[in-house]
């Protein structure tokens, strides 16, 4: 197999992290992909390589944009905690204070604490949905509203990989008369010039590589009982989607998110510098240490692996192990990750194009993160 070209810049000293790059290449792991390490807010680490489609006809650029799946609910989180920050909303408020009709159901005292740390019991929804119910913002969010929690909430922590993003979305939607995705382009994307999008336009279609999806069989929830688990799969999500513009016009502010590693990096540096990125003041620093303060642990109900949750964030412990304690992370389905560390002053981000058989991370990124906390380690 001929060796892939690995394109960008790589600071010298983290040359073992390009090679752990190519090496998931040359076994064939990846089609296209792309990895950014940020240190005190400047890239350290921007590459890419492969190609953007499964015909291996467009080579995957410098500007090349992927759907990241549940990546994008760090986009969303961060927006909560932007809100916070600026005093628009307080986490442990009540739901129901900024949206009245959440509380149907004996929801009244779930708090948006609950929401941010996927212990709010709405995994899923109960009535049956179709793929286009996830472009109807006001049918996805009302049926949550209305519904009963599946668990006590507040009780246990349990993944909820597509409502999160409604949940949180329509509270941000409240508190700011805009939605999520207009609100992050405005007061965070736009003003440090990140090319992330909840909601691409039209124009940049050109520039999204396609997803190949995982092999048959390997889905979410394959073969489950489990109805929270099944529940997951109402309506099911197929990585196909993803190259409709219906899919991507819409805010699905869990899974839809639409960007590269470089843009992930880029929004993160704003948590691991204090609030500061591109010469920007978004937040201050204690607003960004929100998201370290511990929600819940034990085992997730749909993952079914141990899980520490912050705001918005999984913490270290469980099956997370980080070498600084202050480290905060997200991964998505297929593989994408944003790990930040604040201590360190970096943030790390893994895109690609073809999926692995996994929600909680796949072990292509973790090579780069060995390879960089090596770096470290060694002094």
């Amino acid at each position: 197999m001929s060796q892939t070209e690995v394109h960008g810049a790589v600071e010298a000293r983290f040359a073992s992290v390009r090679d752990a790059f190519a090496q998931n290449f040359a076994n064939g792991q990846e089609n296209g992909a792309c990895f950014c390490m940020t240190l005190d807010g400047k890239p350290v680490i921007d590459i890419w390589a492969g190609y953007a489609d499964e015909a291996q006809a467009r080579p995957w650029q410098q500007d090349t944009l992927v759907n990241v799946y549940s990546t994008t609910k760090t986009m969303t989180a961060l927006t909560a905690l932007y809100l916070a920050d600026k005093g628009a909303l307080k986490f442990e408020d009540p739901v129901a204070k900024y949206w009245p009709e959440f509380a149907a159901n004996g929801k009244a005292d779930v708090t948006v604490a609950h929401l941010m740390s996927h212990s709010a019991g709405l995994s899923g929804w109960k009535a049956p949905m179709t793929r286009e119910d996830l472009y109807d913002w006001e049918k996805a969010t009302s049926l949550l509203a209305a519904q009963a929690p599946y668990w006590q909430p507040g009780s246990a922590p349990g993944y909820h990989a597509m409502t999160q993003g409604y949940l949180v979305g329509e509270v941000i939607r409240r508190v700011a008369g805009e939605t999520v995705g207009t609100v992050f382009r405005k007061e965070i994307a736009g003003p440090i010039g990140a090319d992330f999008h909840i909601g691409l336009p039209a124009t940049e279609d050109y520039r999204v590589a396609d997803l190949t999806p995982p092999p048959a069989g390997s889905a979410m929830g394959d073969g489950a009982v489990d109805p929270l688990i099944l529940n997951l799969m109402n309506p099911p999500i197929d990585p196909m989607d993803t190259r409709t513009r219906a899919w991507r016009a819409a805010e699905i502010p869990a899974a839809g998110g639409t960007g590269n590693a470089r843009s992930v990096a880029l929004v993160h540096t704003i948590l691991a510098n204090g609030g500061a990125a591109n010469g920007k003041q978004i937040m201050s620093e204690a607003g960004c240490r929100k998201a370290l303060e511990f929600q819940i642990e034990g085992e997730d109900k749909i993952l079914k692996v141990p899980v520490r949750y912050g705001l918005g964030f999984g913490l270290p412990g469980g099956i997370a192990n980080f070498p600084n304690p202050n480290t905060i992370y997200w991964g998505g389905y297929g593989g994408s990750l944003a790990v930040i560390d604040m201590d360190q002053r970096a943030t790390y981000a893994y895109a690609m194009n073809k999926m692995a058989p996994t929600t909680t991370g796949d072990l292509r990124a973790f090579g780069m993160l060995m390879a960089a906390w090596q770096v470290f380690m060694a002094g």
